[in-house]
């Protein structure tokens, strides 16, 4: 399998948010960030460096936004986050653009890991 040069790095933090709208409205003023609707429960934003994204699709988690680690093998790298002691938290799902899965890693944070294969 051929490498993306991103394997197993940060790509991509997620906030799930109650109001899209109000969350662009706010982080565009704030930072000048620019966003890419998906629909209606998504939005990605970009700060010119890193993206991101704002869905409704999951509640609202005050502890954090979601940091997703892209895989060039998704299968290959859940062997390996479970074999370090992480626990899986949401198998993986289909999703536009790819596949994902969640899980916890030892000290409870929640962070997940995606694919475009």
């Amino acid at each position: 399998m051929a490498t993306s040069g991103r394997d197993r790095r940060i790509d991509n933090i997620e906030f799930n948010v109650a109001d899209i709208a109000r969350s662009k409205a706010f982080y565009g003023s704030a930072f000048d960030w620019t966003f890419t609707d998906y629909g209606p429960t998504y939005s990605e934003f970009s700060d010119g460096r890193l993206t991101g994204g704002f869905t409704t699709g999951e509640a609202v988690r005050p502890g954090g936004p979601l940091v997703i680690v892209y895989a060039d093998d998704l299968a290959e790298t859940q062997v390996r986050i479970e074999a370090a002691g992480a626990t899986i938290t949401r198998p993986v799902f289909a999703f536009p653009g790819g596949r994902r899965f969640h899980f916890l890693d030892p000290d409870g944070y929640e962070l997940a890991v995606w694919s475009a294969q």
